[in-house]
């Protein structure tokens, strides 16, 4: 049975972030119920840590939140002008050069890059709220399974900002360009319906059937062979950058590849 991380030793647990891996599969989990997984740029360096420590043996990465919210976004003391202790407030970030603010913000968006990367799939099992960078982490995966509670809203544009933790080429891809657009400026939630009929979710569940759910299609993706998976994935990743030409040589290559691997004649 795949178990979500209650039963293993963690890899990493700080900074409201907790690894645990069991063989194929990786949990990673927001730990931080009582304020709702706000994020911060501590939790950000952990999630990057997490990323980075992940084994060659992981396949499917699982990322989940305690409690009853998933990630209500950013911490708010990061608006106010004494930030959060031992951290850069939005002022001090401000008042950087060009080259030092852009480097700290990549710094930032390393928390959400990694869970698309081609040798893991990444789900979100997402309930309550999902707000803004909350939104965003839930859009850094390949998969959301959400529950009937789920909320998500994209509210940096109506704090003055824009979202810029990796979410908005996601969104666009999965939402289409104008409805991602609406989404942003008016900042409104978008419950479970809306989500699996726009396709932000692959499936709603009822919320205490959540885990049950993501377990399920953990366990589905783990029954695929690795090598085919991979390449799958990167075939369906890079298709919307390719005209139909490419893809269909993207497509013999890749099938190239398998049939000499299934062959015992790969390199």
């Amino acid at each position: 049975m795949v178990s979500l991380d209650q039963d293993s030793t963690p890899a990493l647990d700080k900074d409201g972030v907790r690894l645990t891996v069991d063989d194929a599969l990786a949990t990673v989990t927001l730990t931080n119920p009582a304020k709702r997984n706000a994020q911060s740029p501590a939790m950000w360096r952990a999630l990057a840590e997490a990323g980075r420590l992940l084994p060659g043996s992981v396949r499917v990465v699982v990322l989940r939140g305690e409690g009853q919210s998933f990630s209500a976004g950013l911490n708010r003391q990061m608006f106010t002008p004494e930030g959060i202790p031992g951290e850069a407030s939005f002022v001090d970030l401000a008042r950087r050069d060009d080259a030092g603010l852009d480097g700290v913000i990549a710094g930032f968006q390393e928390a959400f890059t990694w869970w698309r990367r081609s040798d893991i799939v990444s789900i979100a099992a997402v309930q309550g709220h999902a707000i803004g960078a909350g939104f965003q982490l839930a859009l850094a995966c390949d998969l959301r399974v959400v529950a009937d509670d789920v909320q998500f809203a994209m509210r940096e544009t109506g704090l003055g900002l824009v979202p810029d933790l990796t979410g908005t080429h996601p969104l666009v891809g999965l939402v289409g360009y104008a409805r991602a657009l609406e989404m942003c400026v008016t900042g409104r939630f978008v419950q479970a319906q809306e989500a699996v009929a726009t396709g932000l979710a692959n499936l709603a569940v009822a919320a205490d059937e959540l885990d049950g759910a993501v377990r399920d299609l953990a366990a589905a993706m783990l029954a695929a062979p690795r090598d085919a998976v991979v390449e799958t994935k990167a075939l369906l990743q890079g298709a919307a950058d390719r005209t139909y030409d490419d893809q269909r040589a993207a497509e013999r290559a890749a099938q190239s590849r398998r049939l000499r691997d299934l062959a015992g004649l790969g390199e």
